[in-house]
């Protein structure tokens, strides 16, 4: 333990970047997730932030994983908002909840982690571009005042009917220029932030560009309010989250699973699908993290799948949703220079003082600042040098790796993932 809290210069400052990171991708799942006209009652948008609290310190201290982030993720969505209309209950989802994390833990001991390193590793890579090209699309509406979809959302085809493509048109016919101001001026800041004449300030190394950023547009949109308000930016556009009036009200914010339903045999069919889904997206997001890795460090898959159980149970006993690790938050803290698993536990400290005693301070950060940070995360697991390299490699590699970032763009994480895997061993099955 004194070994990785010796660290703490370098994972302090990669956990900000990871909460700025994280923060709306919570909010933007919670509220996808939990936002359906057939089920009355149903919970705030809080449910994605206790997954994402108990993600970043349950899982980080269980966790072996040097730099890995979990958290709620968007390719589970589909199945909560199904799971919770066949059960009627958020309460009872919540059951489901925590048996698929005992599934997890189960699986983790029977050692079916192993399953991980069977991924192709050009499917791996494909996985990677595909992602950083579908964070740059779909943050670009943000990035220019359009907030109509939530941050998070992975799928080409939206639950509100519309798709990646016809959303920028959508955005570049409601455009907000305080928006456009603020992440221009934002992607530039983070662009200069990234050279290296920069990186040899020592202030540069403890104050992350990220912050920088969030803190030149809320300064930016005070200003906008006073000298241009035709440019003002207002609350739609920005940060939303709960704010409790006092600790009673806090405490409302959390669900408790009702356990009556376990006589229900779909709570059953549910857990399994999420341990099923969850399960993969975590060995998946471990085998690309590793790669990411600088320091090359192998992640035991076995160990990650019994940390990712106990997350469940806790998420599922207070009310969160499902979690899985998630490669975006990972891949934002290995660019953010984190060097131990410490980094994501405090990022997730980091979301629970936040909800807890700065809600109204958050709410003051526009949209547009937090998406020009993810389109530079996007450009960092998209970058052309990595076309360069696995074309180099021939058609045995490339093939697979283009048609995994083709299929993850136009239909949704795993359903890209399975067509890559498929094209992949055809190629492997030929060359044998």
């Amino acid at each position: 333990m004194k070994n990785i809290l010796s660290h703490w210069r370098q994972d302090l400052p990669s956990s900000l970047v990871v909460f700025l990171v994280a923060l709306p991708l919570c909010l933007g799942v919670g509220l996808a997730s939990t936002n359906h006209p057939e089920i009355a009652g149903m919970p705030n948008i809080f449910s994605g932030l206790i997954a994402g609290i108990v993600g970043g310190i349950v899982v980080g201290l269980f966790s072996k994983s040097r730099i890995g982030v979990s958290g709620p993720a968007a390719g589970l969505i589909t199945i909560v908002l199904g799971a919770i209309v066949v059960l009627g209950s958020f309460q009872a989802f919540l059951v489901a909840v925590v048996l698929a994390g005992v599934i997890q833990l189960i699986a983790g001991f029977l050692g079916l982690g192993i399953l991980g390193n069977y991924f192709p590793s050009s499917v791996i890579k494909g996985m990677l571009a595909s992602i950083g090209i579908t964070l740059i699309l779909k943050e670009i509406p943000h990035a220019l005042g359009y907030d109509k979809d939530f941050f998070g959302d992975e799928a080409f085809f939206q639950i509100d009917g519309h798709n990646t493509l016809s959303e920028l048109m959508y955005a570049f016919g409601a455009l907000q220029p305080g928006s456009i101001v603020i992440s221009v001026l934002s992607i530039a800041l983070l662009v200069l932030f990234d050279r290296p004449f920069i990186k040899k300030y020592s202030i540069f190394k403890m104050i992350p560009g990220a912050l920088i950023v969030v803190l030149l547009g809320v300064g930016m949109n005070a200003l906008f309010s006073v000298l241009y308000p035709d440019f003002h930016i207002s609350e739609k556009h920005m940060v939303q989250l709960p704010v409790a009036q006092n600790a009673s009200e806090f405490i409302t914010y959390f669900s408790f699973p009702d356990f009556t339903y376990l006589t229900n045999v779909n709570v059953y069919i549910i857990a399994g699908t999420i341990a099923l889904v969850g399960s993969l997206e975590t060995l998946l997001s471990v085998e690309a993290t590793d790669k990411l890795d600088p320091e090359k460090n192998a992640t035991p898959t076995n160990h990650e799948l019994k940390a990712q159980g106990i997350g469940n149970i806790l998420s599922g006993l207070i009310g969160g949703l499902p979690i899985t690790q998630v490669i975006v938050r990972s891949s934002a803290n290995i660019n953010a220079g984190a060097k131990t698993k410490m980094s994501t536990v405090y990022h997730g400290l980091l979301l629970l003082v936040s909800v807890m005693f700065l809600p109204k301070l958050l709410n003051l950060i526009p949209l547009a600042s937090l998406a020009a940070i993810l389109i530079m995360v996007g450009y960092k697991l998209s970058k052309v040098q990595l076309y360069k390299q696995i074309y180099k490699l021939g058609p045995e590699q490339f093939i697979p790796f283009i048609s995994t970032i083709l299929a993850v763009l136009f239909t949704d994480l795993l359903k890209g993932i399975g067509i890559g895997m498929a094209i992949a061993i055809f190629y492997i099955l030929r060359k044998n």
